[in-house]
């Protein structure tokens, strides 16, 4: 039998060193014969580089590649013997195979692979370099000459760059550099743009491609072609299709509500343009991506963190249901696809025009895109908006000011708009508030929770049994007066965190929660997780959340969680949102390690009867709204209009010359009506403007008023005429880099002008400043709109 394996054996070993031999001889001939089809006259090293460097090269590449790939498909035929019923025969071959196989097959196999193709690559180079210096030029002599163009500074550095890095990356060779300064000049004038145009080239620029013109979304509440787009393969997809099976009929009906909104305000409106466009958007959700590590899938059914995957579902859906063009990648392949990513390692700009006019995404897609985009990150980047749970702030995303002021960190400094970052709640007005929903409930369903309702039911807010060590005291504490569950995920036995008398339902699919939800009179958190989706979900079925209150506040400062994330907020509670927006009765928050102030509170809720509520915001309705406003008039690409314009003080009445006026019965400035008006989003006359006290941040400032922090209208007070307004008198103005600027010192009769637009910012305070802030009203139930923003 030993014999017989081996005469089986030895064939496949002869044919696989044969075809190995035959490739390596098959690309010296290939070679071999480029070098012979030369034109007449031309020595080996004077041929023309267009020869390796074109589809005659890579098709002998190619079919190297489909050599080797039938040499591993003979291994694996191989390997597939493992899966035959006789035990005895496959141990005799594997002693065969130890005696005639000293070094692996496979080893020898994958470097003869290696050591073909470095060397195809050497060969290349080497002569396509030879080549480049004497070969006859498209142009006549002096036509590559590097330019000396004061408009195109970079461009002798740039040319200098690709002599000796052009081969770095084989997307260059990909857009026809060959090594010789004539192809660098044609790259970079025309994929790139560090050099001027070349006139003898004119006939094949390409012309500048218009985008579609605009046409009218409309709501859709098919949701069939989306599931098909989300795809399969992944726990995190399936939970994510499951979501958005479960609220569709909600999703649809909250179309069908904001699209008669809509209708009625352009009624109302008459000649004011509410429109509602179609775009064309790429989502990208790169924490999903195998590239990244993706470690979230696998724990979907492990009781791992769906926050995420909740908000990505829910934004998803918005799109889709809004009538927008929709594309969606979890992987570098389908981003590549998209985009038009050129073959290489991502040193060289897209092929053609960016083909969306938005690109969601995350930090995790935000970095995936610089390394494969090029320079055309850069240069589209307007487009993008990331979805950012905690939020980064303006010093953060600033790299220069990050790095020099010490704000630099392992996320941020990217230099986009504040507002192309998107949170999971509206804690950071630097920032847009994207949201997700929370399912609401019919009247039916409200009077059958109140019915049902167990008053001495409690359920903990904790799936991980790591988050259960040390709370054993007041959950003592709460034992006294209800019954305690918990849904914490385990494999096979209790988790000895939890407490016995706790009654564990394990991990439980999203609609049993519901159930047990609408049952329980308190949903209790532990400190941990910050900011989830969950004790909205609780408080909308009825129950009171019971969180808390962190004192000190954490922050990047003094916890660990927040070290390293781009924003110094500082977090007061285990939901923020929970207790500033919604509160009492709904939301209580305390001292847990304050045992009687514990006790009184249990004691105290009992006695409470609270309704299901569920703020608008984190309705389907609020949510489409808002998403719908943000994409009709947030524009990052268009640069804005200089302000003030020249001469703008003589068109401004009081004296002195100002655009602003008291509000009546309020110590905040409103832009004037009789001054000239500017185009905005938010409109200016959304616009408080307010001093702030020393050490207290914008946010805090307009916070105490009943108004919102607008990054947006930033620009609007960053004028001299804004101090004189608020009785601040300067004795010198300067402009600088500073994210506390507009603001006014005291001690020094100073006022700081903002030098850089990127580092306008609501957060941030300094006992030094009062800080000029420009705040806005809101509607209700929908911090992130203005009264008049819709």
């Amino acid at each position: 039998m030993v014999r017989r394996c081996l005469l089986t054996f030895k064939p496949f070993r002869i044919f696989v060193v044969g075809i190995g031999f035959f490739s390596l001889c098959f690309l010296m001939t290939s070679l071999g014969g480029q070098l012979s089809a030369k034109r007449s006259g031309d020595s080996p090293f004077t041929m023309r580089a267009e020869v390796l460097g074109g589809p005659e090269s890579r098709g002998v590449l190619r079919k190297i590649s489909d050599m080797l790939e039938v040499i591993m498909k003979r291994m694996d035929s191989l390997s597939k013997l493992n899966n035959t019923t006789d035990a005895h025969r496959l141990d005799e071959l594997s002693s065969a195979l130890d005696r005639i196989q000293p070094i692996g097959l496979v080893e020898r196999i994958q470097a003869i692979a290696q050591n073909m193709s470095d060397m195809a690559v050497r060969v290349e180079q080497i002569l396509q370099r030879s080549m480049a210096n004497n070969r006859a030029r498209d142009g006549a002599p002096g036509q590559c000459e590097i330019p000396k163009d004061p408009r195109y500074p970079d461009c002798p550095s740039k040319m200098d760059w690709m002599r000796a890095r052009w081969t770095s990356d084989p997307c260059y060779a990909f857009y026809g550099v060959d090594g010789s300064d004539c192809s660098f000049l044609v790259y970079l004038s025309e994929v790139e743009w560090f050099c001027p145009p070349l006139t003898w080239r004119n006939q094949t620029v390409t012309p500048t491609l218009k985008p579609p013109p605009k046409r009218q979304a409309v709501f859709q509440s098919d949701i069939g072609t989306l599931l098909e787009q989300v795809g399969t393969g992944k726990e995190s997809l399936s939970f994510m299709k499951r979501r958005m099976r479960r609220l569709a009929a909600q999703w649809a009906s909250a179309a069908r509500r904001l699209d008669d909104k809509l209708r009625n305000h352009r009624r109302e409106q008459k000649g004011v343009n509410i429109s509602h466009f179609h775009t064309r958007i790429l989502v990208h959700v790169g924490f999903l991506t195998e590239e990244s590590g993706d470690v979230f899938s696998p724990k979907v059914l492990k009781g791992g963190p769906l926050g995420e995957m909740v908000q990505w579902a829910d934004i998803l859906t918005a799109l889709h249901v809004l009538g927008h063009d929709l594309k969606i990648s979890v992987s570098l392949k389908e981003l590549h696809g998209f985009l038009g990513v050129p073959p290489g390692r991502g040193s060289c700009p897209l092929t053609g025009p960016l083909p969306f006019d938005l690109i969601y995404t995350d930090y995790h897609g935000l970095q995936q895109m610089k390394h494969h985009m090029g320079l055309s990150l850069r240069k589209h980047k307007c487009h993008i908006r990331v979805i950012d749970t905690f939020g980064t702030e303006p010093a953060y995303n600033h790299e220069e000011y990050a790095t020099l002021h010490g704000y630099r960190t392992n996320w941020g400094y990217w230099n986009l708009h504040g507002q192309q970052y998107m949170t999971m709640f509206p804690h950071t007005p630097d920032n847009s508030f994207m949201g997700f929903v929370a399912e609401e409930l019919n009247e039916t369903e409200r009077l059958n929770i109140q019915r049902n309702k167990v008053n001495n039911m409690a359920v903990v807010y904790g799936k991980e049994a790591n988050m259960w060590k040390g709370k054993e005291n007041f959950l003592s504490i709460l034992h006294r007066y209800m019954d305690v569950h918990g849904t914490v995920y385990y494999e096979t036995q209790r988790p000895p965190e939890v407490p016995a008398f706790v009654k564990n339902h394990g991990l439980l699919p999203q609609q049993e929660l519901q159930q047990l939800l609408r049952k329980a009179k308190l949903f209790i958190g532990f400190g941990f997780p910050y900011e989830g989706p969950a004790p909205l979900e609780a408080i909308a079925n009825g129950c009171i959340f019971l969180q808390p209150k962190f004192s000190p506040p954490h922050s990047s400062l003094n916890h660990e969680f927040f070290r390293g994330k781009p924003t110094s907020r500082k977090v007061s509670s285990q939901h923020p949102y929970a207790e500033q927006y919604i509160g009492r009765p709904h939301v209580i928050t305390i001292d847990f390690n304050n045992s009687e102030e514990f006790d009184a509170t249990i004691r105290e809720l009992m006695k409470i009867d609270v309704e299901p509520f569920l703020p608008y915001e984190y309705t389907c309705e609020g949510m489409l709204e808002r998403v719908h406003a943000y994409i009709q008039n947030q524009d990052f690409c268009s640069p804005e209009v200089p302000f003030p314009p020249v001469n703008a003080s003589q068109a401004w009445q009081a004296s002195p010359p100002s655009p602003f006026t008291l509000l009546p019965d309020s110590r905040a400035l409103t832009w004037a009506s009789n001054s000239s008006s500017f185009s905005s989003w938010p409109p200016l006359g959304a616009l408080r403007l307010l001093a702030s006290l020393e050490d207290q941040s914008c946010v805090e400032a307009c916070q105490s008023a009943g108004l919102i922090c607008e990054p947006a209208l930033y620009r609007f007070i960053n004028i001299k005429e804004a101090f004189s307004a608020l009785d601040l008198q300067c004795e010198g103005v300067e402009s600088e880099m500073n994210h506390l600027f507009p603001a006014f010192s005291a001690k020094h009769a100073e006022c700081g002008l903002q030098q850089d637009p990127l580092l306008f910012s609501c957060a941030g305070s300094s006992a030094k400043y009062q800080r000029l802030c420009p705040c806005r009203d809101y509607r209700v139930g929908q911090v992130a709109l203005c009264r008049d923003c819709l």
